[in-house]
């Protein structure tokens, strides 16, 4: 009886521990049904490897294959950190326009361009006209998508230049001057092909998701047939999970070493100032946000894409959250992605 006994308040605290987890979320589970938070279809919270939370909600399931978004090139990090290790490149300094050399000669030739590096394609800092958050640039990604080249479109970009209101790259934090540019990503993922001669997607599968167990994804691909590394890849929320427990990790999954420590690392150090304004950096497709949680700065590392999809990691907390929403190209996807971390969230493990 006594052991029968010790079970039953055993169970009853297990089943109170969850149930106070879950009422911590009462609030946002209201906003969301409210329609304050808008579009949303499903938040997921993990720490210490520990499932804390994880509800669907709009039409989203655990099965639902969530467009990703730019929350892509995230990844596509990750993948070129192993093709360096796979000996492919070098390091991210290796130079842009040989992989591309069955794509010359090519138009509006100056000397940053025919030096330009992969570390500048990743860190968004590189000497191409092309920022997506310009609608003029020549370089937007909503212009590539018109071409059948998306190749050749990147790489006849004139070179950018600094307005004379705003400050030069010797001016700013990290001397570098950030454009936001889907195009160059998608090279990079164009390049991983070339270099490794097979599909980029057949590289993510062998090198990457099958490791992870991840088997069920979609991916966009350009006219050519290479897979879009910018944006739109599809992927279950639990996925996008497993991707930010990679990084939190160091790159270490089920016992193995799938992505090199050194370049998890570097891809969340600081590369240039993206957002001044919401003390956003960016390291190597990786956002790197400051959030002031009650008087403390928490560092959180994302991939993040239109529509307010987000993976968010948190190393000081050993935490890492999804978000997952269809709100594209509104104005508010990314501000109440970003709330319901802090809010309901952050605020529940920053002591």
């Amino acid at each position: 009886m006594r052991v029968i006994f010790f079970m039953i308040i055993g169970l009853h605290g297990m089943w109170g521990s969850v149930m106070a987890e879950k009422n911590n979320y009462t609030s946002l589970e209201k906003k969301i049904a409210d329609q304050e938070f808008k579009q949303i279809t499903s938040v997921l919270v993990q720490q210490d490897g520990n499932l804390l939370y994880e509800r669907y909600f709009n039409n989203g399931s655990s099965e639902l294959l969530n467009n990703t978004r730019s929350a892509t090139k995230s990844i596509m990090a990750i993948l070129f950190g192993i093709a360096i290790e796979d000996d492919f490149f070098k390091s991210v300094e290796d130079r842009v326009l040989p992989v591309f050399k069955h794509k010359l000669p090519i138009a509006d030739v100056f000397p940053a361009k025919e030096n330009m590096t992969f570390d500048q394609l990743l860190s968004m800092t590189s000497p191409l006209e092309c920022n997506d958050f310009e609608q003029a640039s020549a370089g937007n990604e909503e212009k590539m998508y018109l071409r059948k080249d998306w190749e050749r479109f990147i790489l006849d970009l004139p070179e950018a230049g600094v307005p004379p209101w705003e400050p030069k790259a010797k001016d700013r934090p990290y001397g570098r001057v950030f454009r936001y540019c889907t195009g160059g990503v998608f090279m990079v993922g164009a390049a991983i092909e070339y270099a490794s001669k097979t599909s980029l997607t057949d590289y993510a599968d062998k090198k990457l998701f099958k490791p992870m167990g991840i088997n069920q994804l979609s991916w966009a691909y350009s006219p050519s047939g290479i897979a879009q590394g910018g944006g739109g890849l599809e992927l279950r929320s639990r996925d996008l999970l497993k991707i930010g427990q990679l990084m939190l990790d160091e790159g270490q999954y089920d016992g193995q070493q799938l992505v090199p420590k050194a370049w998890v690392k570097a891809m969340m150090e600081p590369r240039s100032v993206a957002i001044p304004d919401q003390r956003v950096d960016y390291g190597y497709l990786w956002w790197i946000n400051h959030f002031d949680i009650g008087g403390k700065d928490v560092v959180a590392y994302a991939a993040s894409g239109n529509g307010g999809n987000y993976v968010f990691v948190i190393p000081e907390l050993k935490l890492t959250a999804v978000i997952t929403s269809q709100a594209f190209g509104t104005s508010y996807m990314h501000q109440q992605s970003r709330q319901i971390l802090t809010d309901h969230i952050l605020t529940k493990y920053v002591k």
